[in-house]
């Protein structure tokens, strides 16, 4: 059993990600969904708070950069390892989505906002290069292991509500990036790198409601006989996973090219660098909103009616934003937002319903998979713009993105029809 998973399927880093696990029993035909079926509402807006205060300090970096590179003398080079260092650790997540599903791990939830705070508060202090690269890395481990387990707690608390909830975690991150810069940009106009430390009061502060809220929330692992070994997981969740590594390439493109590049492009066509920014801002805010409708559209007509809507309506905003001049284009470039952020939290909750007995791996091997993609797609926007210039860019990624429809089309079913397939299981 170990060559048939182990070999050409593509998952040997999880073979030893995930050694630590137990001797395979024979997987379930049927497995049931564990914990409360009921929605929580404060619970799952809990955890969404605690993602936009989490995510608000991995958002420190871009602005601490320059910081750094006239601070310690830094090269590009070093200064892209530091960015790049908290986001490594997110190929870890498997491992922490398979210790979510064995057991309760509401404990790493509730500490890794307080423990991710502390740590970018106080990379102000750090002397030199290695110790300011052990503090990021550390608190990438701590933000790949919040966000493998907090999705799937998400998902836990959402019960049948997949969509919705997981939306509601999707802003909540969305949230966080947004507010993170702004928030150390303001600081630094009043204090030094080494004056950000107070901010890690608000992650401890996370950290306290979150404990005072989920400590006595209905969190199980799925029993084990009716877990099946994390072998027989992957195996099962391949041809799903190798689809959704498709749809996250060719998304891509896009979302990279209007998150990172929007400014840039934007201050070539003439634009003053305020509008630069809120062109960004307005991308990113729209993207929240869309999550939000997705997520509660897609619980009502299914996951793949609402993926197949927000690829056309992505690919033809983004297209009509690159090409159009004067303010009209800021109407496209917002319903682009709207349209392409919001096929991320449709695909998890897809995930996470196609694998219940296996919800915290499942997610997080999607996460991790979203992590190492677009850590890598703005490097290749920008070598494309170099090449073709930003505006045919953009147009070459509203045009790739309608190449997953046939994708779409290929996932599981949507979210009613296997809410009706296990009622009449019951």
């Amino acid at each position: 059993m170990h060559r048939r998973f182990a070999g050409r399927g593509g998952w040997s880093y999880l073979d030893i990600l995930l050694s630590l696990a137990a001797p395979a029993p024979h997987p379930p035909e049927e497995p049931p969904l564990a914990g409360d079926s009921r929605f929580r509402p404060a619970d799952v807006l809990t955890v969404a708070a605690s993602h936009a205060v989490h995510d608000s300090f991995t958002g420190f970096v871009p602005v601490l950069l320059p910081h750094f590179v006239e601070r310690l003398a830094l090269s590009n080079v070093l200064a892209g390892w530091l960015a790049a260092f908290t986001q490594l650790p997110s190929i870890l997540q498997p491992l922490f989505g398979h210790l979510a599903d064995r057991f309760v791990l509401r404990w790493v939830v509730m500490l890794a906002p307080a423990v991710t705070a502390t740590l970018m508060s106080l990379a102000g202090w750090a002397p030199n290069y290695p110790t300011l690269a052990l503090l990021f890395a550390v608190a990438g481990l701590s933000s790949a292991a919040f966000h493998a387990v907090g999705s799937a707690t998400a998902g836990h608390l959402s019960a049948r509500h997949l969509g919705k909830g997981l939306s509601v975690w999707m802003v909540g991150g969305e949230l966080g990036s947004v507010l993170g810069p702004l928030m150390v940009s303001a600081a630094l106009t009043v204090a030094t790198l080494r004056g950000l430390s107070w901010f890690m009061t608000l992650g401890w502060l996370a950290s306290l409601i979150l404990y005072l809220r989920l400590r006595n929330s209905p969190l199980h692992p799925v029993v084990s006989a009716d877990r099946p070994h994390w072998r027989f997981a992957l195996g099962k969740m391949r041809r799903v996973m190798l689809l959704m590594a498709g749809l996250v390439v060719l998304r891509s493109l896009a979302v990279s090219a209007a998150s990172v590049f929007t400014p840039i492009l934007l201050k070539e066509q003439g634009s003053s660098g305020l509008v630069a920014g809120a062109g960004v801002a307005l991308f990113q805010a729209s993207g929240m909103a869309g999550t939000l409708a997705a997520g509660w559209m897609s619980d009502r007509v299914g996951r793949r009616l609402v993926l197949i809507s927000g690829v056309l309506v992505g690919s033809a905003a983004l297209l009509l934003f690159a090409v159009l001049g004067g303010w009209t284009r800021f109407i496209f470039l917002a319903l682009a937002g709207a349209a392409t952020v919001s096929i991320h939290p449709v695909c998890m909750a897809i995930v996470q319903e196609s694998f219940p007995e296996s919800r915290g791996l499942a997610n997080a091997v999607y996460l991790s998979i979203a992590f190492v993609v677009f850590s890598g797609a703005a490097v290749a926007v920008g070598a494309l713009g170099d090449g073709i210039g930003l505006r045919s860019t953009f147009v070459v990624g509203s045009g790739v993105i309608l190449l997953s429809i046939p994708l779409v089309l290929a996932l599981p079913g949507a979210a009613r029809r296997s809410s009706g397939a296990r009622r009449r299981h019951r």
